[in-house]
């Protein structure tokens, strides 16, 4: 890629992130399969050199390594990049509270974080999963609390309904505490579930989503291609829920078709589809210098209407009630009558004075 990374705003702020950011749980080979310490540390000099600022990495990530390393790496030029971190899952099994939402583990996975990094504030905190147990009101209040001690300049959200989402910015913007600049979700070719809720949710609140997995665990690489859902392959884990599905090989094989005759590969195919979608930056995941190359290059790749159309048609999923019968022509007209095809027709068009903002 010869073109650095153009800039965008993180959600309603006047924050510039890189248009891709770089996720770090590969910095670190506790887990299996990441990378040792100098391939880490070549994949952020390579993601810098095109232009990113906007890092990735949570507490628990590689046991703390990604942290650790993160900071080893970025020691010395720390201003020139927004780092992003996340507390929520679990660092000791045996500590009820050393998991959860709740402001007690907030505030302890703050400071070892900031510690493991070797900085004095992280740009952006998110809480990574939602715990189903902790009051919306007591997590905005504590995350607020943490900005307004410096620790903290803004929070976003990952892994939580859009319902709880709305709500907690809702309470924060009526309190005057900080609300979300963004969110965090699975999002891909193969996996298109946040175009019922957190999508246009984002859309509609001004928040930037970042998508995790924009390559679908390595599906739409075109790894997985020529094997069947019963093939040696898949029969590794029939249990796991990123196991490759009929569905999933058809449309790694359309993606694959559909970048032999762009020419390009399937995953900057993949990733340019994300790329181009408003307010979407696709979190990257690498574990070589190569693999993060041939990334980049989604920057580059032009998607003409008639291999979209095809792309769409062969990933779409149904987004169900209430979305399917909002949409349907009749409910428009019992709406609003022989009016119906005048005005916006946008369902998810902007929603809320924030939005405007943005």
């Amino acid at each position: 890629m010869t073109a650095p990374l153009p800039y965008t705003l993180l959600g309603a702020t006047g924050l510039r992130v890189s248009t891709l950011c770089l996720g770090t749980m590969t910095f670190g080979q506790e887990w299996g399969w990441g990378a040792d310490k100098q391939t880490s540390r070549a994949i952020l000099r390579r993601f810098v050199e095109a232009g990113g600022n906007f890092i990735d990495t949570a507490n628990n990530y590689t046991g703390g390594t990604s942290e650790k390393w993160l900071g080893e790496f970025v020691a010395g030029s720390r201003e020139q990049f927004v780092l992003g971190s996340k507390y929520s899952l679990s660092t000791n099994p045996d500590d009820p509270n050393a998991g959860g939402n709740h402001r007690k583990n907030l505030v302890q996975a703050l400071d070892a974080s900031l510690r493991r990094l070797g900085t004095d504030y992280i740009d952006i905190y998110w809480l990574h999963v939602w715990d189903s147990l902790t009051p919306v009101e007591e997590v905005m209040r504590a995350l607020d609390d943490v900005v307004r001690a410096g620790k903290v300049l803004y929070v976003g959200i990952s892994d939580t309904p859009a319902w709880i989402i709305s709500y907690a910015n809702a309470l924060a913007d009526l309190r005057g505490w900080s609300s979300f600049a963004g969110v965090q979700a699975e999002y891909s070719l193969a996996r298109r579930d946040a175009e019922r809720d957190l999508l246009p949710m984002a859309r509609a609140l001004a928040m930037s989503f970042l998508a995790w997995s924009p390559l679908s665990n390595g599906l739409l690489t075109g790894k997985y291609n020529g094997t069947s859902a019963s093939g040696a392959r898949m029969a590794t884990n029939s249990s796991s829920r990123n196991r490759p599905t009929e569905r999933g090989l058809v449309i790694a094989k359309a993606v694959a078709d559909a970048a032999r005759e762009l020419g390009c590969t399937p995953s900057q195919l993949a990733l340019a589809w994300l790329y181009r979608k408003r307010q979407v930056i696709p979190i990257l995941g690498c574990r070589t210098v190569d693999q993060l190359a041939d990334n980049l290059g989604c920057v580059g790749v032009e998607i003409p209407d008639a291999v979209s159309a095809r792309l769409e048609e062969a990933t779409r999923i149904d987004l169900g009630f209430p979305h399917d019968f909002l949409s349907a022509g009749f409910t428009a007209r019992m709406l609003h009558g022989n009016t119906a095809g005048f005005g916006p027709q946008d369902p998810h068009r902007t929603l809320t004075a924030r939005s405007r903002q943005g």
